[in-house]
């Protein structure tokens, strides 16, 4: 395959927050969320210059250890060759270490990017081999899937390729997510869960998954019960005692609330009728955002008239 020629003009992609689990759906469901981060990917004559704004400005490396950069590298070299250079731009929104995605955000941006700024991209590396490659270096597929597909997806891996649908959540589902000031490491709260568990907690979540499958879809009423999960978050809960309570202070309320991702942020699913008030449940501790569901998924923009974000 002859090297990959690139264009001269930017490429504006636009990343959605996710969050995995959901409760049941422990490494396979993800929900696509209405926050964003973009980034500007020009190729240059030479070296590479970040900027950053927003979420991570002052502690993200600016250097080819930028988890951002390290998958523009890795399409790249899928795609056929490096650039010269690279100028990038990046406005962060999504909190980091709060499990709303923002690595599999970074990740996704980057593959999303390099394809978008090498001319023919889409036909050396089409859609199933972008999740592919998201998932060999995220680790697993519940948050890219999200990422790149938009919506509710439910993944998994086969024979050593990663999987996904994409399904459409009902509409009137108004997710609200309620963002803690301190993170948790996603490999703290991985290594709290036991290697086995109980068959009947087991057979609880397996039901519970397929219910959450008709609560997202169709039936939300019955999300309650379908976020009930018996696999990951009480063992969870040492590492972050105040979104354990939270949920069961909202679950208590009759609010189908989950932990989002590996944590600490929890997320209610509510209504418009119930937003308002579910936002305000949680204490000044707490940053509240009543969020719309992203349908989209990874986008490539037309770059603003200005040049802005």
């Amino acid at each position: 395959m002859a090297g990959p020629a690139f264009r001269a003009a930017a490429v504006r992609v636009r990343v959605p927050a996710t969050s995995a689990n959901l409760g049941p759906g422990f490494d396979a469901f993800g929900l696509s969320l209405g926050l964003y981060d973009d980034v500007v990917v020009r190729v240059a004559d030479s070296g590479l210059h970040i900027d950053i704004a927003g979420e991570g400005s002052r502690t993200l490396p600016r250097d080819e250890k930028h988890l951002l950069v390290r998958s523009l590298r890795t399409a790249f070299d899928l795609l056929g060759g490096q650039p010269r250079g690279l100028e990038i731009v990046c406005a962060n929104r999504i909190p980091h270490g709060r499990g709303l995605g923002s690595s599999s955000a970074a990740i996704c941006a980057g593959i999303v990017a390099a394809r978008a700024v090498t001319i023919g991209g889409e036909s050396r590396l089409d859609d199933a081999a972008l999740l592919d490659l998201a998932t060999e270096i995220e680790g697993h597929p519940d948050n890219v899937a999200a990422c790149l597909l938009g919506g509710f997806t439910l993944s998994w891996m086969e024979s050593g390729a990663a999987r996904a649908i994409r399904m459409e959540p009902a509409d009137s589902i108004v997710p609200v997510v309620f963002v803690p000031g301190k993170p948790v490491l996603t490999e703290t709260a991985r290594g709290l869960l036991p290697r086995t568990v109980p068959h009947v907690d087991a057979a609880t979540n397996a039901g519970r998954a397929a219910l959450l499958v008709e609560a997202l879809t169709r039936r939300p009423e019955l999300l309650l019960p379908a976020t009930e999960d018996r696999l990951h978050q009480e063992y969870r809960a040492p590492a972050m005692p105040e979104s354990t309570a939270l949920v069961e202070r909202l679950r208590g309320d009759g609010v189908p609330a989950v932990i989002s991702g590996a944590g600490p942020t929890v997320m209610a699913l509510a209504d418009a009728g119930s937003a308002d008030k579910v936002e305000a449940l949680a204490g000044p501790e707490w940053a509240a955002n009543r969020l719309h569901l992203d349908l989209r998924g990874a986008s490539v923009l037309p770059l603003a008239p200005s040049g802005d974000l």
